[in-house]
This record gives C-alpha cells, sequence and structure tokens, in this order.
C-alpha cells in the first residue's frame, strides 16, 4: 500500500482528493493536516463522508509516508514546507501554482515536474514532486497542445471560458455569496488571468517559436463545478484534418476523448475526463474543452499524477461516473 498524508484538508479540493484516495485499491490514508479542525472528525467538515470513513483532522505529520498532497491556497504550499520538515523519499504533489512557473520549480532542493500527463507522461512517471497544473490551464491547454505540436499555430488565439463557482475555494468572499452568483455572469481577470502565465509558458517550451496573444476571457457562472472552455483561431487545415491530429495527439490519453457532436457541462461533472469538440469556420477553427474543476483541474487530476509515479495504471481509482441528470 501507498501510505498518504493531505496537508490542508478542508476544501473543495481536498474533499474530492479524500474521497477517491479512501476508495483507491492501493492507497492508505495515514493522515489529513489542518490546525483549524485537528481533533475533529472529518465528516463534521466534508458531511458526505458520514460512515465512509472515521478519520480525523490531525495537527501533526506522520513522517513515514510515500506521498504528500498539499492542498493548500496559493502561496501556502512554500511556506508550510518552510516550517515542516519532509524526508527527501517522501513524494510531493501540490495543487496550488507555487511551483509550476520557473524558476519556481525548483524549491529546497526537490525539482517540481509540471504534472499534466497528456503532455509528459514520461516525466510525470519518472518525477519525485509534481506541480498540478490550474484548472483553467489544464483545459486550455488540452484545446491547444495538438496546434501548437504540430507547430500550426500561428495566429493570436481567443478563449472564452466559464467555471463554476467551487473554482472561487471555500472561503467566503462577495463574489461567492449564493444570494451574488445565483442568476448571475459576471467576468473577472480579463485578459490577465494567471493561469495565462502557465499555459504560455507550457506552449513554448513545446513551440519555442510561439509567441502570439493569448486573449483569455474567464467568466463567473452560475452553476457548482465544470469549466467550459472555447478557442478559436485561424487555421489552414480542413476539419477532417483536425479531427485526426487532434485523435492522433490524445490516443494515448485515457481520459480525454474528442467528441463529433458538441459538449454540455453535465457529460464530465463529477469524472476525471476531458471532453473536446471540434468545428470550423470562415478559416477559424474552434476547440471546446469541457472539464470538472475540481476533478480533472485539481484532486482527480492530482491522483492520475501520482498514479504514474508509483509505477500503477494511470486510471487507478479514477474511473467516476458523470452526474448526468
Amino acid at each position: 500500500m501507498i501510505n498518504t498524508g493531505i496537508v490542508g484538508g478542508t476544501g473543495y479540493a481536498a474533499g474530492e482528493l479524500l474521497r477517491i484516495l479512501i476508495n483507491h485499491p492501493k492507497i492508505n490514508v495515514k493522515f489529513i493536516f489542518s490546525t483549524s479542525k485537528a481533533g475533529e472528525k472529518v465528516s463534521s467538515v466534508h458531511q458526505d463522508f458520514m460512515g465512509d470513513t472515521d478519520l480525523q483532522f490531525s495537527h501533526e505529520l506522520d513522517p513515514d509516508i510515500d506521498v504528500l498532497f498539499l492542498c493548500m491556497g496559493h502561496g501556502n504550499s512554500e511556506v508550510f514546507l518552510q516550517e515542516h520538515s519532509v524526508k527527501d523519499k517522501t513524494k510531493i504533489i501540490d495543487l496550488s501554482r507555487d511551483f509550476r512557473l520557473a524558476p519556481n520549480q525548483n524549491f529546497q532542493q526537490r525539482s517540481y515536474t509540471y504534472g499534466l500527463p497528456e503532455l509528459q507522461k514520461e516525466a510525470v512517471a519518472e518525477a519525485d514532486n509534481v506541480a498540478n497544473p490550474g484548472c483553467f490551464a489544464t483545459a486550455i491547454q488540452l484545446a491547444l497542445f495538438p496546434l501548437v505540436k504540430q507547430k500550426i499555430l500561428h495566429r493570436n488565439v481567443h478563449i472564452h471560458g466559464i467555471t463554476g463557482s467551487t473554482g472561487a475555494g471555500s472561503s467566503l468572499r462577495e463574489t461567492t455569496h449564493f444570494s451574488w452568483r445565483n442568476s448571475n455572469v459576471s467576468i473577472y481577470k480579463a485578459l490577465r488571468h494567471q493561469h495565462i502565465g502557465e499555459v504560455r509558458q507550457k506552449l513554448q517550451q513545446i513551440d519555442p517559436d510561439f509567441n502570439k496573444d493569448l486573449n483569455f476571457i474567464p467568466v463567473r457562472g452560475d452553476f457548482t463545478r465544470g469549466i467550459f472552455i472555447t478557442a478559436y483561431t485561424p487555421c489552414d487545415l480542413s476539419l477532417d484534418e483536425a479531427k485526426s491530429l487532434y485523435q492522433d495527439f490524445y490516443h494515448d490519453s485515457p481520459f480525454v476523448h474528442i467528441s463529433s457532436d458538441p459538449l454540455h457541462l453535465k457529460q464530465v461533472v463529477n469524472t476525471n475526463k476531458g471532453l473536446l469538440h471540434l468545428d470550423k469556420e470562415d478559416g477559424k477553427i474552434l476547440v471546446t474543452s469541457i472539464i470538472d474543476n475540481l476533478l480533472k483541474g485539481a484532486s482527480g487530476q492530482a491522483v492520475q499524477n501520482m498514479n504514474l509515479m508509483f509505477g500503477l495504471n494511470e486510471t487507478t481509482g479514477l474511473k467516476l461516473k458523470a452526474t448526468y441528470y
């Protein structure tokens, strides 16, 4: 069994991570670290765990673990590792953005591999530490990778993305109140969202000559979970050529599927899937990309990375069924 610890266990992503891990056939969860909830049952926060686990939050770290998941807010992983000792043999999977971008991918003699298996499965499998990608970044990169890989992304890209309220985390703020979010839509961080730097870094690693604009408009949706991305750019490929390109690129990616029909968000909610749909109009290719922000955009992908790092089939414990109705 793989002994596992979780730090920062009270948020939405941590709840989904624990849900996967307690049902994973190869995992033993040794502790869930939380200073604010230490001594309380996990089910007191994640109330749907009642009857599934008797685990309690802990204020102590068990050093004898194989992998540590960091599920804290951005900026807190670096602080935590400065204040706590983690054995060299313990692998780390960080769900924040602290170690995604160079030069922060090297910290305290640890090197963090960017954990998007569809881009670099072999590198993830060999990694000792992984920086889990952001949710918007995951969906956007899945939409653009095949074009960049073939070095045919030659023009500016226009991207529209709508996300559910869980993407803002569990902390209460003005734009997460039900009365504000319900029956409402708004944009935020237009053309300056933090995930675009992450996307650009990986696209330029694939094609060093890529220097075009990624014009991204993120939108708050009035639903709970999921990300719906549309991205379009001029492209000389025919629609059939583009479909063949995407099918070939993702042929060895068990969670990414190319749909011949238009997509809707319920197809991926509560799954680790990334679904893509292609269209072509007036010389522009339109790619729709959908994921669950808490699973393929966070905890599901973290477990997918863990599976690869420990030599397991990457789908182990992740055959999750969509909540369709």
